[in-house]
């Protein structure tokens, strides 16, 4: 079993003919809502590849929440551990240009009162994986990893977007997963090379190292190996890093080794590009073997 604890959005999707600059005001030709947050989607992109998934987190009282749940409601995510908060669920503006880039402004809302303790302890066994992202408060993030550490479970940490975590929990954990620009963040902050090698030398722990179009590198017991990505033709990138991840996860979770769920979630990251949206975009378990056969 999954569980995951993290962000739930409702994303205002806007498709642009550039990114704006500074100042610049640009009008897209229409807007489209989706479900999101990194939470929400990695959640939802490992429920789609076929596991068993738990979400803990917030959202509030008001006429988002319901949108922002719908997918994850489809996908067949338990979602009982998720609070009604005393906020206005999270919200995202999401600017895509033609070439499928993006930028965002996350208002967090009620993703900022999510609390560790919504995860009871009988759920964290070593039977578990538990997912985590950057978008709910820190210093609950932290005291989860402990308490999962301490039970034995498999932990996963998606540092994004990149912020400062105890050096004890990073170590406390499985797997960190991370791209180029967080690494070079937390190489940074740590003193240590911004290659995968670099931080697990300093951490001691699995690191993979997403690149794009380049496809990850990952340090492991084995040393230092890369994947290559799945080549599509881009139409847009937003939940493409969040599929990863949870794919990567399910993989796990059904006992496949790291390489094996690499490949796999490089491949329904790349599925993931060809659609724009967020949770709508992210590839059912068929499409991921299909793609992969």
């Amino acid at each position: 079993m999954i569980v995951t604890f993290g962000s739930i959005n409702l994303d205002l999707i806007f498709p642009l003919p550039h990114i704006p600059a500074p100042g610049e005001t640009v009008l897209a030709p229409d807007l489209s809502l989706a479900p999101g947050g990194k939470g929400a989607n990695q959640a939802c992109a490992a429920a789609r590849d076929g596991a068993q998934v738990v979400l803990a987190g917030a959202v509030g009282h008001d006429a988002l929440a319901g949108d922002a749940l719908a997918l994850l409601r489809e996908a067949g995510v338990d979602l009982s551990r998720i609070i009604r908060a005393p906020a206005t669920t999270g919200t995202a503006a999401i600017l895509v240009g033609p070439d499928g880039e993006n930028a965002i402004a996350v208002g967090s809302g009620a993703n900022r009162l999510a609390r560790a303790d919504q995860v009871e302890d009988a759920i964290l066994t070593p039977a578990t994986t538990l997912l985590l992202q950057m978008e709910v408060p820190p210093a609950e993030t932290e005291a989860l990893i402990r308490r999962a550490r301490a039970r034995g479970a498999r932990v996963i940490l998606n540092l994004a977007p990149a912020a400062p975590l105890a050096e004890d929990a990073l170590r406390a954990l499985d797997i960190l997963v991370l791209n180029e620009t967080e690494a070079a963040w937390l190489a940074a902050h740590l003193g240590c090379n911004p290659d995968a090698d670099g931080l697990r030398a300093r951490l001691g722990i699995t690191v993979i190292r997403t690149l794009g179009d380049a496809g990850c590198e990952f340090a492991a017991d084995a040393g230092l190996m890369c994947i290559p990505a799945h080549k599509v033709e881009v139409v847009d990138t937003t939940a493409a890093g969040d599929c990863f991840t949870g794919v990567l996860a399910a993989a796990l979770d059904r006992g496949r080794n790291l390489r094996e769920a690499l490949q796999r979630a490089s491949v329904a990251a790349a599925l993931c590009c060809t659609r724009r949206g967020t949770q709508n975009s992210l590839p059912a378990r068929a499409e991921t073997d299909a793609a992969l056969g």
